[in-house]
């Protein structure tokens, strides 16, 4: 294929070579994918459903699920089907699409939100209702949607625009940027180059926001005389900051690392870490130390038990 107007498909890369291994992996990606479905569907319907978690904590909380769902299901629906029916190929239209609707970037600046909002909780409590009521709070997380939507654009549209005569075949499980971007002719990727030197500054920005952010919250924790007090305080934030901490470690691995340490398995492995593993573990990280959405799942748990068994479906008592 000389350039990307003849290019009509994409193959991505095989992740076994038999059989067995290929089914493997289709059972694999299936029970993470659908994990990730029900432990975000589950915060979801939790946090809509208790009128008690209708706070700017749960409200970020909720939109960071959807983003999740979103996420996962751009990148491992399109996996498992080629595993299953043994085959790589992606349409252009597809692979377009995919590096598209991979919010990523979303995802980095609702968690810049998510971290304002425990400053604010934590230094500054008096005026919490003030700062983060409802219209802000909405607003923030639009703010965190769009430009998440805007940056999607402006790398489609740049990545896609670019001649490609490298070949068709990409090094990894489903469409990212640099594989893509390694199929370029010659110079001509420095556009796309140039997108990501802003976005990553933008990135930069909100990591030293966040890093601002979590040092005058463990100044204001450890200033807190009781150890309950301190306990509760560290509760509401190490979920977050062990989200943060894993995204951009990994993600940052990805897009920076350097090529002499580059190896397709090494790709993959990271890849699956940043792409695959938060939407997964994001659900359990936030509810493991969290009791007030521990109640809820509870009480939703209650709820299906009760309308399961209206139904005349016998649950076991150990569910």
């Amino acid at each position: 294929m000389s350039n990307s107007s003849s290019m009509t498909e994409f193959l991505l890369l095989a992740l076994a070579d038999t059989r067995e291994l290929q089914l493997l992996h289709f059972w694999l990606f299936l029970g993470i994918y659908l994990a990730a479905l029900l432990a975000n569907g589950l915060i979801i319907t939790a946090i809509a459903c208790g009128h008690h978690l209708h706070t700017p904590m749960y409200f970020f909380l909720l939109n960071l699920s959807l983003l999740d769902l979103g996420s996962i299901s751009t990148t491992v629906p399109k996996a498992m089907a080629n595993s299953l029916w043994d085959t790589r190929a992606i349409s252009y239209t597809g692979c377009a699409a995919q590096v598209f609707f991979f919010l990523i970037s979303a995802e980095y600046f609702l968690l810049t939100v998510m971290a304002y909002d425990r400053y604010v909780a934590i230094c500054q409590p008096l005026h919490y209702g003030t700062l983060l009521g409802s219209r802000a709070c909405v607003h923030m997380a639009a703010a965190a949607w769009g430009t998440g939507f805007l940056n999607a654009v402006l790398h489609t549209a740049n990545t896609f625009s670019i001649p490609l005569c490298q070949g068709n075949a990409l090094d990894q499980f489903f469409c990212e940027i640099p594989q893509i971007l390694k199929l370029s002719c010659s110079d001509s990727f420095l556009r796309e180059v140039g997108v990501l030197v802003v976005g990553t500054c933008l990135f930069f920005v909100c990591f030293v926001f966040i890093v601002l952010s979590y040092v005058q919250i463990f100044r204001a924790v450890l200033r807190i005389p009781s150890e309950q007090g301190r306990h509760k305080a560290f509760s509401m934030c190490l979920p977050h900051l062990a989200v943060v901490s894993m995204l951009i470690r990994t993600g940052t691995f990805v897009y920076l690392k350097p090529p002499s340490i580059s190896s397709p398995s090494l790709d993959l492995v990271v890849t699956v870490l940043y792409s695959i593993v938060p939407s997964s573990v994001n659900p359990l990280i936030y509810s493991m130390r969290n009791q007030e959405l521990k109640d809820a799942l509870k009480k939703l748990k209650k709820l299906f038990r009760w309308f399961f068994e209206l139904q005349g479906v016998k649950i076991s008592p150990g569910l």
